[in-house]
């Protein structure tokens, strides 16, 4: 059981982090601030007061504010004006850490803005549970949120991102994920290695790895459920020697122009498009292959 008031809280706005599945991932630090706090702000109220149940945090009289995508013009000067009284107030995610694909963004940025000091609770993450379980490099990586929803658009980021030295984090919806894996295998190269982590720290936790050909026919007839997470590695240019790209680069281009002997070689290989397409603009223009 968690005592309120257990101590006074400094006036500003604090952010927690909350649990992404298992309710006791969240932190003690993060229930004294619940438990001391003057108002409480939440993307879901009624979330909070179940995790505040479970842990024995009792809100009493205290404000619980909903701050979410739809109302967040509305409810942000109410906030302020708590912020300008001096008032301690905390914001919560629905799951995960404030800021991180999450509405309290505008938030966070607002107050700042306005002067205001800004205290980070750290604790789960989606993101970082992810990367720890995938088994691809950490040293460096991307965090993309989501893709677009039209397949057009989404293999314009992914070619955006194609070169990037880093591994790649996603976010995606079930029912997206497997068309999400087939473009990123076409854009990316289908032998790119891959994890999808699906669930985590819930029940039904899982975490596939492979190539992404090998992961887009996983769930081909079926979507999976729950929330996603997708690691992508970074490409693996360095392992083709160049005589063989060239020799890929010089097929390709036998009966496509240079743009879709790029888009194929680079789709093959998992190397930057924009690299393959200069190679191929050589080639063609050096008179070793005729282009469109």
């Amino acid at each position: 059981m968690v005592n309120p008031k257990q101590q006074k809280l400094a006036g500003g706005l604090y952010l927690i982090a909350t649990p992404i599945g298992t309710a006791r991932d969240i932190t003690l630090r993060a229930l004294d601030i619940l438990a001391s706090a003057d108002v409480l702000v939440a993307e879901d109220t009624r979330s909070l007061r179940r995790l505040m149940e479970i842990h024995g945090v009792r809100l009493d009289d205290r404000p619980l504010w909903p701050y979410h995508d739809h109302n967040g013009g509305q409810m942000r000067p109410r906030i302020l004006a708590a912020l300008e009284a001096g008032q301690s107030v905390v914001y919560a995610s629905e799951a995960g850490t404030p800021m991180v694909a999450d509405p309290g963004f505008d938030l966070g940025r607002a107050a700042v803005a306005a002067g205001f000091d800004l205290v980070s609770a750290p604790g789960p993450s989606a993101v970082i549970t992810a990367l720890t379980l995938a088994g691809l490099p950490t040293d460096r990586f991307l965090f993309a949120g989501f893709l677009p929803n039209t397949a057009s658009k989404r293999k314009t980021v992914l070619k955006e991102l194609a070169s990037v030295p880093a591994t790649l984090v996603f976010y995606e919806s079930p029912k997206r994920v497997v068309a999400m894996l087939r473009d990123a295998a076409e854009v990316l190269g289908g032998a790119r290695a891959a994890a999808v982590c699906r669930e985590l720290t819930k029940k039904f936790e899982e975490v596939r790895r492979g190539t992404l050909n090998e992961l887009a026919l996983i769930w081909a007839d079926a979507p999976p459920k729950g929330e996603i997470v997708v690691i992508i590695d970074r490409g693996g240019s360095e392992k083709i020697k160049e005589v063989d790209l060239d020799r890929m680069v010089l097929d390709a281009l036998k009966g496509h122009s240079v743009r879709d002997a790029a888009d194929l070689v680079a789709a093959d290989t998992g190397m930057p498009r924009r690299e393959i397409y200069q190679r191929a603009l050589s080639l063609a223009k050096s008179g070793d292959s005729e282009a469109d």
